[in-house]
């Protein structure tokens, strides 16, 4: 009787703690939301539970296949230009629209700096030991020396080789494949040699698991249990460092003995370039920026050009669109004859038609910023400290900037394309993401090998695209390969 009085008693208090921590946690928020007193209140919305506030309904939507649904429904109940609710672990405001994004993106480093989630933090542990201001400042120093488009056309040869073997060896000769696996395996193979210069197709096939792990587990809630994700994202990412440190060193001797460039790709750059107090990076340090291009120069791409395949499959009139102009650049080229940057230039229609797949579905849902210091924004109070989430959906799924916004349209992106900070798929201002030319290259030139050889067919109509973290199709878009005569 002792012990089930003090177990009752014990459930009690933890009932009673809890539910003080939940009215605490609804006065603080609610604490200078009126609009009395000439202060500007906090913005509307909820917070959700303690602890995890509206996390599992933010992921959850995406994992349902509506991304959007959780921006959209506060939208209209709580305000179309900036809500708060709590995400991740952080208070946090939701900026929305095309006046949200031009807000943060032209305070970049002022009033807001990126800021990303504990997850992040521990799959890349590099990132604690210096702000991320100050990362993002020494990598953009760092980076576009190679992803800038001039010093990009000298890879648009590689990228057509690597494309050629990709598909002779993973796609003809096949009745079916499954397109997301195939995607992934050429832009991480891509990845792989402009980035480090591996190319042997088992040395880049030992790293493609764990980087599945990776990606899988890198955005969630940070629960370190065996069972979990996250977990799994931890013991990825030291494997794959451990890998990266192997190739760092062989790449520091190849240097001393003159067997590699210094500017041959940017492993090299990062291990000859110090910062302005001539310091360099140390082994851990690479191995985590390498790692982090990696993660984005290839699961990005290969969610869209998954996608791309999908639409093209389903929209017979947009396929040939593509077609057309891929084959003639094609029928113009030699025998043996690689693709250039002037062939890259033509492909105007392809480009457009990838920008409508990058507006419905971005492999980039949003990103996070961090307050700086107090400011008001639309007449609301955002505390310094604060999270703040801008959402690519808020725009490019809105009616009244894209008109049938369900709808896959090349058109949009005729003439001057889309209104500023409505077509936001990379980002914007100095956070806008380097490597979009190094994105656009990679997916044309998917483009081209895929509809000179093939027309696919969708085996299941009906397949779900479901958001963790890319938008993929649930079950990896499955099709039947029918090639072109010759």
């Amino acid at each position: 009787m002792d012990l089930i009085s003090a177990t009752f008693f014990t459930l009690t208090a933890l009932l009673v703690s809890f539910c003080l921590h939940f009215l605490l946690h609804i006065i603080k928020y609610t604490v200078g939301s009126g609009s009395g007193g000439g202060v500007a209140s906090l913005p509307p919305g909820k917070t959700g539970w303690p602890v995890i506030g509206e996390s599992l309904e933010f992921l959850s939507t995406g994992w349902k296949g509506h991304p959007e649904k959780f921006v959209f429904d506060r939208m209209a109940k709580y305000s179309s230009q900036v809500f708060r609710t709590h995400l991740l672990g952080e208070k946090a405001a939701v900026f929305c629209g095309a006046n949200g994004n031009k807000f943060l993106f032209s305070n970049e480093n002022k009033l807001v700096q990126s800021w990303w989630p504990v997850s992040v933090n521990k799959v890349f542990p590099s990132s604690t030991q210096t702000s991320s201001k100050e990362e993002a400042i020494r990598m953009r120093k760092m980076l576009p020396n190679f992803l800038k488009p001039e010093a990009l056309r000298r890879y648009i040869g590689t990228m057509d080789r690597i494309a050629q073997r990709h598909f002779t060896d993973q796609w003809e000769n096949k009745k079916e494949i499954i397109v997301f696996d195939l995607a992934k395996s050429y832009t991480f193979w891509l990845a792989c040699r402009v980035f480090l210069s591996v190319e042997d197709p088992k040395h880049v096939a030992r790293f493609a698991d764990p980087f599945n792990a990776l990606a899988s587990g890198l955005i969630g809630i940070p629960v370190d249990l065996p069972w979990t994700p996250f977990n799994r994202a931890i013991k990825a990412s030291k494997y794959i460092r451990k890998e990266l440190v192997l190739i760092i060193r062989r790449r520091k001797i190849e240097l001393a003995e003159g067997e590699a460039l210094p500017s041959q790709d940017i492993l090299s750059h990062m291990l000859v370039t110090g910062d302005e107090d001539g310091k360099f990076m140390d082994e851990m340090e690479i191995a985590d920026k390498i790692l982090g291009l990696l993660v984005g120069g290839h699961d990005t791409a290969s969610s869209t050009c998954t996608l791309i395949v999908k639409y093209l499959a389903e929209l017979p009139e947009i396929y040939v669109g593509v077609y057309n102009e891929q084959m003639e650049i094609a029928n113009g080229k030699t025998p043996g004859e690689l693709l250039n940057w002037d062939d890259i230039q033509k492909m105007k229609y392809s480009w457009n038609v990838a920008c409508e797949v990058l507006r419905l579905s971005p492999p980039l849902q949003g990103a996070f910023r961090e307050a700086l210091a107090d400011f008001v924004y639309n007449g609301f109070s955002i505390p310094k400290g604060w999270k703040i989430y801008w959402s690519a959906s808020s725009t490019h799924r809105n009616p009244e900037i894209f008109p049938e916004p369900e709808k896959l349209d090349p058109s949009r992106f005729e003439g001057t394309g889309p209104a500023p900070y409505t077509f936001v798929p990379f980002g914007g201002g100095p956070r806008m993401c380097p490597g979009k030319e190094y994105a656009r290259l990679e997916i044309l030139v998917f483009m081209h090998h895929l509809v000179k050889r093939f027309r696919c067919e969708k085996i299941i109509p009906d397949e779900k695209i479901v958001v963790n973290p890319m938008p993929i199709p649930a079950k990896g878009l499955p099709v039947r390969l029918y090639p072109h005569k010759a």
